[in-house]
């Protein structure tokens, strides 16, 4: 008579690795595809309000009103939005006043930054632990908006450019994010570096820096955005229309519906559309974002993450 042995599972090994979960395991044909529909609708939720708004500001009067407002196809192509606010209007003023505020804004805090996070980088450093701790409690703790209005009026700054660089100058969090990167470059490249006689200042600029291209072009891209989108600061600060950068007339011809200063008679006229004035103040204002980005994006996700993990 025969008997079958019943064969029981042998037990996982001492060292068995756990099995994987579900959301770990390589995608099918449908995980795929159902990832690459969603990827679509979300490029196509992206992309397709800036279709409309870029199509629209290059549309004739005619167009939008057959159209009943915002364009989805475009019928020809025209440029007058375009001439009329950078025909030396307010507009082309403002346009002016955000690069100039950018860049000048940008550098002084890219400057400011890296010196600070170099200096807190450096354990052991004069002061090093109570600067730390005083950045660090501003992040938790403000003195409120009517107190910095009312630093910013005693020292004179009312209806300056300097109003809308340095109330917003320095953000800690970027300060942190560097600090963080120096201090994940090698101890023994930098003490190798001060036996050959190089000082502080050299070690940064020929040394910390070139390593940290990656964070730096980050942080550089996050004030510049944030320098460029501002428009709060103006708001409270500046009395003179003159003086507003693009996202305040952006807020004024969008918002409340004032045309720009020089363009209330072309608008009335019927030269130009209004709803194309708009769009294309809209595009003025996002075109520098879109094309600085992808320059930047390489560095992005090295810099932040490496920068926000060490240290």
């Amino acid at each position: 008579m025969s008997t079958v042995t019943e064969q029981r599972p042998k037990a996982p090994g001492r060292w068995a690795a756990p099995p994987r979960p579900v959301w770990e395991e390589e995608p099918g044909k449908a995980g795929l595809a159902g990832k690459g529909i969603a990827l679509a609708g979300a490029c196509l939720g992206v992309l397709f309000p800036l279709w409309i708004v870029i199509v629209t500001s290059l549309s004739s009067k005619k167009v939008i009103s057959d159209a009943g407002g915002l364009v989805v196809i475009p019928k020809g192509i025209s440029f007058i939005a375009y001439q009329e606010l950078l025909s030396g209007g307010q507009v082309t003023c403002a346009t002016l006043v955000s690069l100039g505020v950018t860049l000048v804004g940008t550098l002084f805090s890219m400057t400011v930054s890296v010196l600070a996070a170099y200096g807190l980088s450096r354990i052991g450093s004069v002061g090093h632990r109570w600067f730390l701790m005083t950045l660090l409690a501003t992040m938790f703790f403000g003195a409120g908006l009517i107190p910095t209005y009312l630093l910013v009026q005693s020292l004179g700054l009312t209806d300056t450019y300097l109003a809308l660089i340095l109330p917003s100058a320095i953000s800690v969090f970027n300060i942190l994010v560097l600090r963080g990167f120096f201090m994940g470059i090698s101890q023994e490249l930098v003490d190798s570096a001060r036996i050959d006689g190089a000082g502080d200042w050299r070690i940064l600029w020929q040394i910390v820096m070139p390593l940290s291209r990656a964070v730096i072009a980050v942080i550089t891209l996050f004030y510049a955005v944030g320098y460029w989108s501002a428009w709060f600061n103006a708001s409270i600060y500046l009395s003179d229309q003159d003086m507003m950068p693009l996202q305040n007339v952006m807020i004024q011809l969008v918002q409340k519906q004032e045309p720009p200063v020089g363009m209330g008679q072309a608008i009335k006229t019927g030269q130009v559309s209004a709803l194309a004035v708009q769009m294309a103040v809209m595009v003025l204002a996002l075109l520098p974002v879109a094309v600085l980005s992808p320059f930047v994006q390489r560095h992005f996700k090295k810099g932040m993450l490496t920068g926000a993990v060490k240290g």
